[in-house]
């Protein structure tokens, strides 16, 4: 965990095996975890605008577009671009035949103050 914020350096993604669906299709946890802790709070290390390389995703089951949606190839906005301050994470599933490569393409450190 580091001190102070540093983008979208401090995000982490973790992704693994869910139950599968009904018809067989597997399903994936996806874990967003922003570990930057500068202060007890979080306070300073909040990071909003998180970008996701994300391909073409798409999925069988519904993810909640306010955690997790595509805009365009390549391009998916985590938390509706809401801030997650330090320690915070943003869980959710979905469905495909196979899983899709997550990375942060771009993310920004935000006063949470003044965010909405």
């Amino acid at each position: 965990m580091d001190e102070g914020c540093a983008g979208a350096e401090d995000i982490a993604i973790y992704q693994g095996h869910a139950s599968s669906l009904p018809g067989g299709v597997p399903a994936y946890k996806v874990d967003v975890i922003n570990q930057c802790m500068g202060d007890l709070d979080g306070g300073d290390c909040a990071i909003a605008g998180i970008h996701v390389r994300c391909g073409w995703f798409s999925s069988v089951s519904l993810v909640d577009p306010r955690k997790f949606r595509r805009l365009g190839h390549d391009d998916c906005l985590l938390n509706d671009g809401r801030a997650l301050l330090g320690g915070e994470t943003i869980s959710f599933e979905y469905a495909n035949s196979f899983p899709y490569e997550l990375s942060v393409r771009v993310a920004t450190c935000v006063d949470p103050t003044t965010t909405p």
